[in-house]
Parts: C-alpha cells; structure tokens; sequence
C-alpha cells in the first residue's frame, strides 16, 4: 500500500530539520542559555507535528534531544552529558517534545475531521438539493458519480441500470466491503483487485450499481467517507425509485 508523500516528507523533516537547526544553533551554544536554545528547538518538533502526524512528530522530539545532546552539551560532538543541569535539560526537551508532538498532530487530526466533514455534508446537501429540484433521475446519477469519484478517490466511477450480473467486491451501507461473502481487510489488505459494486437500493428495490475504481495501490478512505459513499448511493436509488414510479421502469 502506497504511503502518502506528505506523510513521508514528515518523517524525513522529523530526522533531518532537528539536525539542521542544531547545527545552526551551534554559534550560539556559549552566548545563549542551553534553555533557550532547547525552547528554540521544541518549536522544530512544533512544526514538524503540525505538517505530518503523531510519528513524525515523536521521531522529532527523540532527534530534537538526541542533537541538543550532540551539539550543545559538554562535551560537544559527543552522547554524554557530564553536567546535571545539561542532563535535566535535555530529559525535559524529551518530554516536552513528545508531549508537544501529540498535542499538535492531535490539533492537525481535529482540524482536517473538521474540514472533512463539513465537505462531506455539503456533498449530501448538494446531491440533496437537485434530487428536489430536478426531474431527470439521470442528473442525480450524474452528480453521484462525480461525489464518488471526489469522495473514495477514485480513478474512475461508472453506473450500471438494471439487475445484477457478476458477483464483483461489495461496498455495503455499513462501509465494509465483501469479497466472495468474506469482509475484507481494507486497512491491511488495501482495495480488493478490480470495480468494487455499491449498489444502489430504497426500500428494498434495487435500481442498478454503482461500479467503483480504486487508484491503484492506493488508501483506502477511512469509514466516514465510506458511509457518504452509501448515503450517496440511496439518494440516486430514491430518485431512480421516483422516476420509474412516475415513467414506469426503465429498460
């Protein structure tokens, strides 16, 4: 499963930025108060957790430690510390640090469930607010399969009108997905191979399916997204329901 580039630039930053900071620091090692050269270095561990994630962030703190130790300790260019009040520094820029991290990658995390839902909502609003307006079920379908594809991520979104034929992976109203009657594995195993069926069902009636494609070897969306996708689903069910109850069904 293919790991996010903005995730892998974190964990990169969280290595290399406390080197870096620390070896700019190292001028100022004589002049400046070893406190502050360490509050200095907890605003790298700051930075780094409020681009990436909670992992990129303690990798920070640990080298924000490991470096203040290195470069700005006696004696320098060395892991030991001989003074105690150096050692107390460098335990509590640690503690700090870690602490900090999580606290920041937590604030990231809240913010994008934030945005993320609200996104979502606007796209059930939206799907909503046609489905009243309109009376083609097609521009319902249509705006259905553009939200899917921005919803799930997908490379490609297709609908397929009347009964069943295949037994294709299954995304269920539940947001799990079942392959051959099994519940698959999508945090381990990522997407199943080939189109992922969601069907589209009110009442008990079954108006056709959507046919999913992944990007491949790509994350699978977490299961809020997942659950949008369903209730995208039976919003295009319903009208599909409406027009046929009104046209009679459709061939």
């Amino acid at each position: 499963m293919r790991i996010p580039l903005r995730d892998t630039a974190a964990v990169a930053a969280g290595v290399l930025a406390p080197f870096a900071v620390a070896v700019v620091l190292m001028p100022l090692r004589t002049s400046v108060a070893h406190t502050n050269l360490a509050l200095l270095l907890v605003v790298v561990v700051v930075a780094v957790s409020a681009f990436g994630n909670r992992f990129a962030g303690t990798l920070a703190a640990l080298s924000v430690a490991a470096w203040f130790d290195f470069f700005h300790t006696e004696p320098y260019q060395s892991f030991h510390i001989e003074d105690r009040a150096d050692l107390e520094t460098a335990v509590l820029l640690l503690v700090v640090g870690l602490i900090v991290s999580q606290l920041a990658a937590r604030a990231r995390t809240m913010k994008r469930v934030a945005i993320t839902d609200a996104m979502h909502l606007e796209r059930l609003h939206a799907t909503t607010r046609l489905a009243r307006s309109t009376s083609s079920s097609d521009d319902v379908v249509r705006r259905v399969l553009y939200e899917l594809v921005e919803v799930l991520e997908l490379r490609a979104c297709r609908f397929e009108y009347g009964t069943l034929i295949g037994r294709p992976p299954r995304l269920d109203p539940d947001g799990t997905v079942q392959v051959d009657g099994w519940i698959w594995d999508l945090e381990r195993q990522g997407w199943p191979e080939g189109e992922i069926e969601l069907r589209a069902v009110v009442r008990g009636r079954y108006q056709g399916r959507f046919l999913l494609t992944p990007e491949p070897d790509s994350v699978p969306p977490p299961l809020e997204a997942r659950l949008v996708a369903a209730d995208l689903a039976a919003q295009a069910a319903a009208a599909l329901d409406d027009d046929s109850v009104t046209v009679g069904p459709r061939s």
